[in-house]
């Protein structure tokens, strides 16, 4: 019944086309108008951002992987897992975990890093400087302040902190959506973040500082300038910066697969 019921509007459309065609080619024509000018094409959409740097296949989950808002258990396992229990509650703010590994990484290659979402505690004790008025110069003994910090990376393993990452990397997606890019890739972010931290100017002895206010300030434009993780490269002195750089280089060849020159 409803295939005959189609035929007939079909065949009733049909005829009244016709009609219409007919009437219309029996009439007199008017003058030829002008077409009007085409109507302007819509703009295409914005490709699909291309990913560089695909996350690498996990395995199948031991178990299934914790909801984002009660994960912080199973991240406080894995860092405890890495560092120990005592280094955990030294160095990291263990609340909300994920977001503040997300957070801290998206902001390391701009002017700024979140303080309330940092996943290190600060360093411990004050920035100091030698000089005054406006000669004043990074103090040496700052580097001791960021030793600690450096021992810690020492004790990390790139390949096991790269295949925990790939287990809950859905989780770190999930907030780096949820942060305000939603077509973006968390990896590609975090080997920026790297690369830029690597690209960090390493210099040797004391570096000029000025103190408009409160806060000390690189001297040099140029360095003030910087990424914010370029400049926490800067403070933490060339020895230390060093050895940074050999693990972060360590942890991107597991990430993309790619070697690169120190």
């Amino acid at each position: 019944m409803k295939k005959t019921m189609w035929l007939v509007v079909l065949l009733v459309l049909g005829g009244i086309a016709a009609a219409g065609f007919y009437f219309w080619q029996t009439q007199p024509q008017p003058e030829s108008e002008p077409a009007p000018p085409p109507a302007e094409a819509p703009p295409a959409p914005e490709p699909e951002p291309q990913i560089r740097h695909p996350i690498k296949e996990a395995g199948p989950p031991e178990k299934p992987l914790p909801a984002l808002e009660s994960s912080d258990d199973a991240m406080l396992e894995v860092l405890t897992g890495f560092f120990g229990q005592q280094a955990v509650q030294e160095f990291f703010d263990v609340r909300e975990i994920v977001r503040r590994f997300v957070v801290t990484v998206d902001n390391l290659p701009r002017k700024q890093v979140s303080m309330r979402y940092r996943l290190f505690k600060p360093v411990a004790g004050q920035f100091l400087a030698i000089g005054e008025g406006e000669n004043y110069l990074t103090n040496p003994d700052n580097l001791r302040r960021y030793k600690s910090y450096v021992l810690l990376s020492d004790t990390v393993d790139a390949k096991k902190l790269v295949a925990v990452y790939t287990r809950f990397y859905p989780l770190f997606q999930q907030e780096y959506v949820n942060l305000g890019y939603p077509k973006g890739y968390f990896n590609d972010r975090l080997v920026e973040a790297i690369d830029d931290l690597l690209a960090a100017p390493e210099i040797s002895g004391a570096i000029k500082l000025v103190r408009p206010k409160v806060m000390y300030l690189f001297a040099d434009p140029q360095l003030e300038e910087l990424s914010a993780g370029q400049k926490i490269m800067i403070r933490m002195g060339v020895e230390n910066a060093v050895r940074i750089k050999a693990r972060l280089r360590e942890v991107r060849k597991e990430l993309t697969g790619q070697a690169l020159q120190p």
